[in-house]
């Protein structure tokens, strides 16, 4: 939950940031083709930040659940092999 807490918080920055360049590029600059640029600038590389940060979260929570699933999948073999006798338990392990 915290990661949508930011997350929204990164976009509701990068959204002011945006509305501010464009503010002081279209006072500052009369062509509008020189306002473009300026925003397209800048909106380009918040983006590439942007896209970058959830790129990261989504990897994180991927992998969060893949340790999970592993974790479940250890417990359940350690369960499977203490209902053996330790003779078969060794015989298992030593063919894995």
């Amino acid at each position: 939950m915290v990661r949508v807490k930011y997350g929204a918080c990164l976009v509701a920055a990068a959204f002011i940031l945006l509305a501010v360049v464009f503010s002081i590029a279209a006072y500052r600059f009369t062509a509008a083709a020189d306002v473009a640029a300026v925003v397209a600038s800048v909106a380009t590389v918040v983006g590439t930040i942007i896209g970058a940060f959830f790129g990261v979260q989504a990897g994180a929570a991927g992998k969060e659940a893949a340790e999970a699933q592993r974790n479940r999948a250890e417990q359940v073999t350690r369960v499977a092999l203490s209902k053996l006798s330790p003779a078969d338990a060794d015989d298992v392990l030593k063919r894995i």
